[in-house]
């Protein structure tokens, strides 16, 4: 009788930590499954356009950082610009960490509003920064992709009233092609003569 109650006992005995480990793995997979979905998700969500429009949409109006006494990086952009989304994040990183001392000023070159500007600071290739004093006058400006730490070194000497140690940057454009509204003027604007007018140097 003591036998057939260990036999008996016995399989369910044995049952019971595999089914307890069934369970386990089955939890873990579930868990690395939603965890994956939602990292799918929210690097779907944070696209580089939503980035952009983030940034225009908590920027520096114009019309104040010229008169707020605070020096300013100006951005020419455009949601379709792939050299802008490509920097998107290290602008957002960098306003972060310069926001109190620097106006972060973005201009979508798409908005006519925008076309005196366009051509007063000579814009023929997107992303166009430009570097300004606390009294809005340029300093230099630099056209496409930057390097983080360029622009931060820049921001650390524009706070500073120092010389900015890059002048001039150069890196991958996204050219800008006029509608036809503006065309003839910014056509008017680069002449032949003007080594800018391919987006291939920038600007003191």
């Amino acid at each position: 009788m003591d036998q057939s109650t260990k036999s008996s006992t016995s399989p369910n005995e044995s049952a019971a930590p595999s089914l307890m480990t069934k369970v386990r793995n089955l939890l873990v997979v579930s868990v690395a499954v939603a965890l994956s979905v939602l990292v799918v998700m929210g690097v779907r969500t944070q696209t580089p356009a939503a980035s952009l429009e983030t940034l225009a949409a908590e920027s520096t109006p114009l019309e104040v950082a010229l008169t707020n006494e605070k020096p300013s990086l100006m951005e020419f952009y455009a949601n379709w610009c792939t050299s802008c989304q490509a920097m998107a994040g290290d602008i957002a990183n960098l306003r972060t960490t310069y926001g109190d001392d620097v106006n972060f000023v973005m201009l979508n070159v798409d908005n006519n509003k925008w076309l005196p500007e366009m051509l007063h600071y000579r814009v023929d290739g997107i992303p166009h920064f430009v570097y300004l004093n606390d009294q809005g006058e340029p300093v230099t400006a630099a056209i496409g992709e930057q390097p983080k730490a360029v622009i931060a070194s820049n921001l650390d000497a524009l706070v500073g009233g120092e010389t900015l140690p890059y002048q001039q940057g150069i890196g991958q454009t996204s050219n800008l092609d006029a509608p036809s509204s503006r065309s003839a003027v910014i056509t008017n604007a680069n002449r032949s003569d003007d080594p800018r007018s391919h987006g291939a140097q920038a600007s003191n």
